[in-house]
């Protein structure tokens, strides 16, 4: 990639880690939303509960090193013509589910500690217990994570939407920065 291309879009790692993070996201909440559902304790809900935890450790290694990356590979400069409130706008939402992404597996792993159940990720790594059982902080992080996914679930939804309206109506190429390349790149 040249030098122009790298300040106009982003690399491979950063957008590798962009799309399997939003993948990972998804499967995370899916879970999580049919997981509560499912009534009593069943066979089916306590697996559903260990890979919803599993997800939520590895989201939150890859999260730390989707920032890392992020703090040492700034990110693609903007379009020239942008409104300098739309760029504060991103930044802040950038950060913003950066933050969720963090808080929101932190929360998960407190809330299960709060419990009384460790979290062991892939069922052979176990995660250290810093909490103990705690009813009442249970309930307060129960609720805090549920906040935190329902204010994350609203912050991609913008950020979803700013990206398809500099796709569709500002034709700018904000979201092209992100797509993963398809086909053979053009020699210049």
């Amino acid at each position: 990639m040249s030098s122009r291309e790298a300040a106009l879009r982003y690399g491979g790692v950063a957008i590798a880690l962009h799309w399997l993070l939003a993948l990972l996201l998804v499967i995370a909440f899916g879970m999580g939303i049919t997981m509560v559902d499912i009534p009593g304790i069943t066979p089916q809900k306590l697996r559903l509960f260990n890979w919803h935890k599993w997800l939520g450790v590895s989201i939150l290694a890859l999260v730390v090193l989707r920032l890392l990356w992020r703090l040492t590979h700034p990110a693609p400069l903007l379009p020239a013509g942008m409104p300098a409130w739309q760029r504060q706008l991103a930044g802040v939402t950038h950060w913003l589910l950066y933050l969720l992404m963090l808080a929101i597996p932190l929360s998960g792993y407190f809330y299960s500690l709060a419990t009384g159940f460790p979290v062991v990720w892939l069922g052979v790594v176990p995660l250290p217990v810093l909490i103990g059982k705690d009813p009442e902080l249970a309930e307060i992080l129960k609720n805090a994570h549920y906040f935190l996914n329902m204010t994350l679930l609203v912050v991609v939804i913008l950020h979803v939407g700013a990206a398809l309206k500099h796709h569709f109506i500002d034709r700018d190429d904000v979201l092209l920065r992100i797509l993963p390349r398809i086909g053979p790149r053009r020699a210049k």
